[in-house]
């Protein structure tokens, strides 16, 4: 099957690997939620978790910006491809 753009939908093969991710992620989350319940009862190591990620997003911010501009880049140019497939689905409309 293929989309009008003429690239090739395997729908079978994208499905089943949402459902994989989706199963992680929900795995993840639960075992996570879980282990964090049985550390908040502890303010030491909530601290000690909070000085940890402090650390590390001091050190690491430089990488941390830039990646979140290219998110931001990436965002921008993907809401102007899709302003520009509205804009030529509604002046196909229009032909017609």
């Amino acid at each position: 099957m293929k989309n009008k753009a003429g690239h090739q939908i395997n729908q079978g093969e994208s499905f089943s690997k949402q459902i994989a991710k989706g199963t992680l992620v929900s795995a993840t989350l639960e075992v996570g939620g879980q282990v964090m319940s049985k550390l908040v009862k502890y303010p030491a190591v909530v601290f000690g978790m909070g000085v940890v990620a402090g650390y590390f997003v001091y050190k690491y911010r430089k990488e941390i910006i830039s990646s979140t501009n290219k998110a931001v880049d990436a965002g921008k140019d993907f809401v102007l491809q899709q302003k520009e497939n509205l804009e030529d689905i509604v002046a196909e409309a229009a032909e017609e």
